[in-house]
């Protein structure tokens, strides 16, 4: 799953600082950028483990541009990571649905575009549905 880092530039006194908007309580830093990059991915894993086993969702995330328009992270830098926290979701099972031809052949063409598989398309839609459906 992608996520969305907020990077703060380190300064003479402070390391680069690293916030994951869409994860509310999600940080970390690091001397290095690459090092705060690899440590936000940890924290990443870590949080998505607990939110699972507290029998939470993993939220589903914003764009970059909402995300730029927040006063708060004005100046910061932007990554994104990808993080594989499905493994916390139990593991795949193979399914088998029917939906029309030409709804199925824009799914392809949408997921395609956007480097996601029709499977991942499909189950980030359910994600996003039953989310807006039943806030917390």
């Amino acid at each position: 799953m992608k996520f969305i880092l907020a990077i703060e530039p380190a300064t003479p006194k402070s390391c680069f600082g690293v916030m994951v908007p869409d994860l509310p309580g999600c940080f970390s830093a690091g001397e290095t950028l690459d090092e705060a990059i690899q440590n936000a991915h940890e924290a990443i894993d870590l949080h998505c483990e607990t939110l699972i086993e507290d029998g939470q969702d993993i939220p589903i995330g914003k764009t970059i541009a909402q995300h730029q328009s927040d006063p708060e992270f004005a100046g910061w830098v932007w990554a994104v990571v990808d993080v594989p926290v499905e493994k916390y979701l139990g593991p795949a099972e193979k399914i088998n649905i029917t939906v029309p031809r030409l709804l199925l052949s824009r799914i392809d063409a949408y997921a395609g575009a956007h480097g996601a598989t029709r499977s991942g398309f499909l189950a980030q839609a359910a994600r996003a549905a039953m989310q807006v459906q039943s806030p917390r």
